[in-house]
């Protein structure tokens, strides 16, 4: 039987920008609406009116950002670099009617759906048609996610699923699955633990990441399980993606602390159209790195 676990580099996968609507109502209990930013990206807030330039301003941004600029109903905010996710800093923007509005510009979060702004379009009459329709648009967008939500839900009610779940709490021994390898690799940032199982008509992968990053948590961005052809070497490009089931016990691991992502492989994706083959089993932590893989024999299903 053949394995192999190595850690590799892939390009990183930038943090794409968001568009998103915020509704203020005059409530002085309100608290600053908060602006995410990344370093040398340009950040638009978007009104309903025109802002006054002269009375629009940034406290204490002085060697942080590129100066504040109002263009018509715009207010552009740039920093010069990433902040830190403790930096505040208070944005005050005038309308021409003259309301103030306070926003706290801030960095963006460690977690991957936290993603820096690309433009705040901001109401101030939720009742007002364009806020009414924005509405409509987030509400429809909600409904879209929770519909994938319920159809990736359906998708994983298969054994397969089942017995990844069971593995990713260590309870072998309610699986067919039984331990044949194990293969330990300190990448950095993050240990790599590796338990390949078999079982009849059945691989599968317990990967134990334990995070010693001092401040950033770990998660995964994507996990993949293409064919291989002998001699190649991920990340692999051109292969043939293979259908698996995913099973994590967190979302993210915390620094310090340890987690498992169980993978199974029915003995089916062991067969592509050139016929029998191997497979390849790739994570990709948060940033977008590939932080290992594993290359399954298709001897694992009949051994």
């Amino acid at each position: 039987m053949a394995l192999l676990l190595v850690a590799s580099v892939a390009v990183a996968k930038d943090r794409e920008p968001r568009v998103r609507n915020v509704y203020l109502r005059d409530n002085p209990k309100d608290e600053a609406e908060r602006v995410y930013v990344t370093g040398e990206v340009v950040t638009v807030l978007r009104f309903q009116q025109p802002c006054d330039p002269a009375r629009t301003k940034m406290l204490g941004w002085e060697g942080r950002f590129v100066p504040v600029e109002c263009v018509g109903k715009r207010v552009l905010v740039e920093p010069l670099q990433n902040l830190e996710p403790e930096d505040r800093f208070l944005l005050l923007v005038t309308l021409a009617d003259g309301k103030e509005l306070p926003f706290t510009v801030t960095a963006i979060g460690q977690k991957e759906w936290e993603r820096p702004d690309q433009q705040v379009n901001v109401f101030l009459d939720p009742e007002a048609r364009d806020a009414l329709r924005a509405q409509l648009k987030d509400t429809r967008a909600r409904e879209r996610l929770l519909e994938e939500a319920t159809r990736r839900h359906w998708k994983e009610d298969t054994e397969d699923h089942a017995l990844a779940r069971l593995l990713k709490k260590g309870s072998f021994k309610l699986t067919p699955l039984r331990p044949r390898r194990h293969w330990y690799f300190k990448n950095k940032g993050a240990t790599i633990e590796a338990t390949v199982l078999t079982g009849k008509a059945k691989a599968a992968v317990l990967f134990r990441v334990t995070n010693h990053d001092p401040s950033k948590p770990w998660s995964l961005a994507e996990a993949r399980l293409l064919t291989t052809r002998p001699g190649e070497k991920p990340p692999l490009s051109f292969s043939e993606a293979k259908p698996f089931a995913l099973q994590a016990d967190r979302d993210e691991i915390a620094p310090g602390e340890s987690g498992f992502l169980a993978v199974v492989v029915d003995s089916s994706a062991f067969t592509s159209q050139e016929g029998p083959c191997d497979l390849t089993v790739e994570l990709y932590r948060h940033d977008g790195l590939m932080e290992t893989h594993v290359l399954l024999d298709r001897r694992l299903v009949r051994e």
